[in-house]
Formats: C-alpha cells, sequence, structure tokens
C-alpha cells in the first residue's frame, strides 16, 4: 500500500504465512508475559496479534515494553501459524500472529477519559471525546453502514433517470413546520436569510425548468426540539420528478428501500408495500405512524355507548378501545392509568376479564348487556377505554398501545414493516389561531375531485400527501404539488394570506407558476431515520458523526457560545437576552 502499511490489520490472513508484512494501527491491547509482549493491534478493519520475542528483536521488545492502550504503532514482521492451542475462532485473523522484527511508537496517548469496550459510557462523554468515540466498532459499523446506503440510494436513483443537483442552504424562509435558523448579512444589515429546512421550492422550480427528474442528499436545517429522531441539521433524500403520478413517486421509494437492504446485505422487505389510507390509520392505531408489527389494534365503540347509564361514555364525543392480552392486576391498572394521564387522559376505565371469563371491572355495574356484548374479551385480557374529544382518544391509545407493544412483548422483531399512509387531509385547523394551516405543506395539491372543496369545506378535504413508515418511525412524506398558479393562491386565502401576503413572500414562485408549470411530485426520505433503523438503533444521534444532545449543544466543541459585541455590531445585530 505504502511505507506505513502493506495491508490492513484485519485481513491479514493464513495465505500469507511466511511473508513479512508492515502493519500500522492503534493498540487495543497489551500483554506482557515477562519476556514475550503481546499486541492487539488494531485499524477499522480489525485486530491481529503481533508478538514481540526479545530473543528474536531486542530493539523492539524494549519499544513494546513502552507501549499504552491507544498508542499508535508500526510493526513490521513475519506473518506465522499461531500453535493449535491459541487458535481463537472468534477471530477472523485468529489462526495466524506476526512475530515482530521492527517496531516504532509513532505516536502516544494520555490515559483515556473512557475505555473503548467500556459499556455504558455516559453520553455526553462519549459526546466530547467523539474522536475516541468514533474507534469503538459499534460507530465504525454504523457510519459505513450509513455510507454503504447512500451509495445504492445514489446508484438506483441514476439508474432511475435522475440527476443530482445541488441547492442553496441559504434562501427566503418558507413554513415547513419548524422555526428557522437565520443567518445576519454583513453587507446588508438587519436582513436576513434562513438556513433551508429543505430544498422544496427549489426543487419545484426545477420541474418548471424542465429537469424533469432531479435528486440530491441535501443537507437541511430546522429550529425544533430534539428527540430520538430529530437533530438541527439532518440530511434527506430529497427528490422531485415532473409528469408522475402517486404510484410513479412511491415506486422509486421502494425501488431505493430494497436496494439498500440489499447493499447492507438485508433480505429487503416485499414489494409493493401495503397501502392505507390516513383516516383508518387514525381509527386502528391513533396515529399516522403505526407499527404494524403486532396487532393490538384500536375499536370504535362511540355509537354503541350513546345511551350509556356510565356518564364518561355517554357524554364523551368518542369511546374507544383496545384489548391487551393480559389480565392486569389493580396495581398494575394504576400504573397505565398514570401513564395514560400523562398523554392527556382524565382517567382510564376497564374492564378485566380473569382467566375463568369472570369480568372485573367498577364501571361494570353501569353497563348494559349490549355494551358487555360489544366489549366482550377472551379470557385473560383486559379492555382499556379512552373517552374524550378524538384527538385526545387517538393520542392516549395510540401512546397506550406501543407502551402496551412493548411491555407485554407483543411486536415482532424479526419483521420490518413497511408501510404507506395515504389520503391525508388537505388542512388542518389550528386550535389557536382559528384558522386552516397545512398537514403536510402549503405546496401539497389536493386531490382532483377535492379542489372544490378549498373554499366551501376545506376540513374535508383530502391531499395528494403521502408518507412511508418503517416499524413505526415516519421515514419521510411527499406528495404531488400543485402546479396551477391559480389554485395555489386559493390555498393560501384557505390558509388565512391575503393575496399581498401571498405576494410579498411567494411572488417569485407564483411567477414560475404561471410560466408553464408541469404537474410534478416528490419526496424526502430522511437519511439518519432509515440509516437508524437499518443499524437496530433506537436514536439517530448513533449513525451522525457529531450531533448534538438533547439541549441542543456541541460537546466537542463547545457551541453554541456568545460572539462578541463588536462582531454583532458589525452585523447590526443586539443581543437583548443573556446567556443560559
Amino acid at each position: 500500500m505504502n511505507e506505513w502499511r502493506d495491508t490492513y490489520c484485519g485481513e491479514v490472513t493464513a495465505d500469507q504465512v511466511g511473508q513479512r508484512l508492515t502493519l500500522a494501527g492503534w493498540t487495543a491491547r497489551r500483554r506482557d508475559h515477562g519476556g514475550l509482549v503481546f499486541i492487539d493491534l488494531r485499524d477499522h478493519t480489525g485486530l491481529v496479534q503481533l508478538v514481540v520475542n526479545p530473543d528474536r528483536a531486542p530493539e523492539a521488545a524494549v519499544v513494546a515494553h513502552d507501549v499504552r492502550g491507544e498508542f499508535v504503532l508500526r510493526a513490521r514482521g513475519e506473518v506465522v501459524r499461531r500453535a493449535p492451542e491459541a487458535v481463537n475462532p472468534n477471530l477472523p485473523t485468529g489462526a495466524i500472529e506476526v512475530q515482530v522484527d521492527e517496531l516504532e511508537i509513532v505516536s502516544r496517548s494520555d490515559p483515556l477519559p473512557f475505555q473503548l469496550d467500556e459499556e455504558n459510557v455516559d453520553e455526553i462523554v462519549r459526546l466530547r471525546y467523539r474522536y475516541l468515540d468514533l474507534r469503538r466498532e459499534r460507530m465504525q459499523r454504523n457510519l459505513r453502514l450509513s455510507a454503504n446506503v447512500i451509495g445504492a440510494i445514489r446508484d438506483t436513483m441514476e439508474e432511475q433517470g435522475f440527476i443530482d443537483v445541488w441547492t442553496p442552504s441559504m434562501t427566503l424562509g418558507t413554513p415547513e413546520g419548524a422555526r428557522d435558523f437565520l443567518v445576519p448579512v454583513r453587507l446588508q444589515p438587519g436582513k436576513f436569510f434562513a438556513l433551508a429546512q429543505s430544498p422544496q421550492l427549489f426543487k419545484q422550480l426545477f420541474m418548471v425548468g424542465g429537469l424533469d427528474r432531479y435528486y440530491q442528499i441535501a443537507t437541511c436545517w430546522r429550529d425544533e426540539d430534539l428527540r430520538a429522531d430529530r437533530q438541527f441539521e439532518f440530511r434527506q433524500l430529497d427528490l422531485e420528478l415532473a409528469f408522475p403520478v402517486r404510484e410513479d413517486v412511491l415506486g422509486v421509494l421502494e425501488r431505493v428501500v430494497v436496494a439498500a437492504f440489499e447493499a447492507s446485505g438485508k433480505t429487503p422487505p416485499i414489494r409493493p408495500f401495503p397501502r392505507l389510507a390516513y383516516a383508518e390509520a387514525m381509527l386502528r392505531y391513533g396515529t399516522d405512524k403505526p407499527d404494524v408489527r403486532f396487532a393490538l389494534e384500536i375499536q370504535d365503540t362511540t355509537d354503541v355507548t350513546r345511551g350509556s347509564e356510565f356518564g364518561v361514555f355517554s357524554g364523551a364525543p368518542v369511546v374507544r378501545y383496545l384489548v391487551a392480552p393480559r389480565a392486569f392486576s389493580r396495581a398494575e391498572l394504576g400504573r397505565l392509568e398514570e401513564f395514560a394521564k400523562e398523554w392527556g387522559a382524565k382517567g382510564l376505565a376497564y374492564v378485566v376479564v380473569d382467566e375463568s371469563g369472570d369480568v372485573r371491572s367498577p364501571i361494570a355495574k353501569f353497563l348494559s348487556e349490549r355494551e358487555l356484548e360489544a366489549f366482550r374479551a377472551p379470557p385473560g385480557s383486559t379492555v382499556l377505554f379512552a373517552a374524550d374529544t378524538e384527538p385526545i382518544v387517538e393520542r392516549v391509545l395510540a401512546a397506550l398501545r406501543s407502551h402496551l407493544g412493548a411491555e407485554l412483548g407483543l411486536i415482532d422483531d424479526s419483521q420490518e414493516a413497511f408501510l404507506w399512509i395515504l389520503d391525508f387531509p388537505l388542512f388542518l385547523h389550528d386550535e389557536e389561531t382559528g384558522r386552516w394551516t397545512f398537514v403536510h405543506h402549503p405546496f401539497t395539491a389536493p386531490m382532483p375531485e377535492h379542489e372544490d372543496l378549498i373554499e366551501s369545506g376545506p376540513g374535508s378535504a383530502l391531499s395528494q400527501h403521502y408518507d412511508l413508515i418503517w416499524n413505526g418511525w415516519e421515514l419521510g412524506s411527499g406528495s404531488i404539488r400543485i402546479h396551477r398558479q391559480e389554485v395555489q393562491e386559493r390555498v393560501f386565502r384557505a390558509m388565512g394570506m391575503s393575496d399581498e401576503e401571498a405576494q410579498a413572500k411567494f411572488g417569485w414562485f407564483l411567477d414560475a407558476l404561471r410560466m408553464g408549470a408541469p404537474p410534478h411530485g416528490g419526496f424526502a426520505l430522511g437519511i439518519e431515520r432509515f440509516v437508524a433503523l437499518m443499524a437496530g438503533e433506537s436514536t439517530i444521534r448513533e449513525v451522525i458523526a457529531y450531533p448534538k444532545t438533547a439541549s441542543g449543544s456541541d460537546p466537542l466543541t463547545g457551541a453554541p457560545t456568545p460572539i462578541p459585541q463588536e462582531v454583532l455590531a458589525e452585523l447590526g445585530i443586539k443581543v437583548t437576552a443573556d446567556p443560559i
């Protein structure tokens, strides 16, 4: 390879016995056996055992006695077979070792803040010393998996006729569901760019510009609370195509998913992926991103309980329930009620059916035979109810379903459950402002047959919006877009935006729609979410080289930090809040 090494540590094989090789890497482990020194030398491919024998290489033995963990070494020696009793069958290089003739300490290491094989290291410590954390097998595996997935995505997109086009990060802010990060402009004090939450309007303009099929692994920025599946900055597979029908877009994404699985050595999901309407998903699972690897579906009993003597049921707009396959104790039911209250429930009504089929419930005496028959459950189960407004009932039972799926071991971890959610509402009523707002974004086209509902019945209008779900995680969203300027203006008006405001914010885009915009649609797939699930990780921080903590801080560099006043003055900025 070069003067530093002839091959990688993990790639030395028995076929090279008798050869002299130069190797380089980090000291994973050093063992001094009273003369003989054994060193496990590590690089990104694995380990190889070095043996330093003072009778064979006295100068190397002197160096070896100084070696400590994570020292960087270069060694030259002969590949030999290990004695049969010393073979390590759990190591790819376990049948051989290298008898060292020359040993050089290339770089020394201070004692580490944590050992690389140490479990349960505090995450803040891991991120503060991320360069050490990156040496660990877990992070090496995850980042290399990410590279393989992105390579497969690029190959698949280009096979399908898409071209990679870069879009600017600094742009005009657009409403996409999160706050913008702002960038001051020194040459124009008091004015700001917004960091793009996505290339949404730029990619739509590509279609107006005749590019036909665009894609990009785009970096996006959103100022929102960080969670297991969110970071301030993230990547997405961003794509758009002209003259599509919905199935065209879904087909592109399904090919991407299958290619990524194949590149990762995993069995790909079967195409086409199942489809489920939004309304049905909310009714059966309480969420638009259901984990369908287990049943435990929500059932509606609103009509049955309209005349109930149990006032909580009869007075609630919506009553729904799920049947857990366990007869819970009172203590367990108390914990479940507290959990439900955390999600907005006022309480948690229940009917327990014990193993003998007897019913145990404080509300049973208020329920008619008709109601009890409707709620009938098998022995050894519990019926759990939520009664409230529809959004609260959906939220509570969705959370309860997920909780029980995990707690009761109902989830089939061997499955990879992909699911398309279709036919979303076009608008959502904002209780705070009293206005209609978008569900996906304001550039989503209504169903053709629902276009007239934009003004007359916005709450009933369905959109051409679709989401891709994997094991209960939303991987991304897309839609067929509005391609006619007059329809776009009608949507803006339905959201309470005046023509003057629409012109001020989106005049440049509306102008483009007036100049021969073809029908078009696209999608954005969250790269980090996709890779995290592929790697079996529960948080995207484990597949990002340098993530932020949940507080939005970077322990490695100490950012964010205050900026000197003279720098802010040059930008025309005055800070009125003290740093936290």
